[in-house]
């Protein structure tokens, strides 16, 4: 089991997951999101080859719709 932040609340994941596969999990669309990994802002190109282990940040910002 692993723990990590996910927009400031802690998350457990049964292990290591890929950083696609966690944002499908929560039915988000990658091509509408922006995340930030440990404090950095990931390129969508470079989604599938970040592994999500125990102690790491996320930020997950998607648009919000409006007017």
């Amino acid at each position: 089991m692993i723990t990590l932040m996910v927009n400031g609340k802690p998350r457990e994941l049964p292990g290591p997951t890929g950083l696609v596969e966690f944002l499908e999990g929560l039915d988000i669309r990658t091509q509408f999101v922006a995340v930030g990994y440990n404090g950095q802002v990931i390129d969508k190109e470079e989604f599938h080859r970040v592994e999500l282990r125990h102690g790491d940040v996320l930020e997950i910002v998607r648009p919000v719709g409006g007017g």
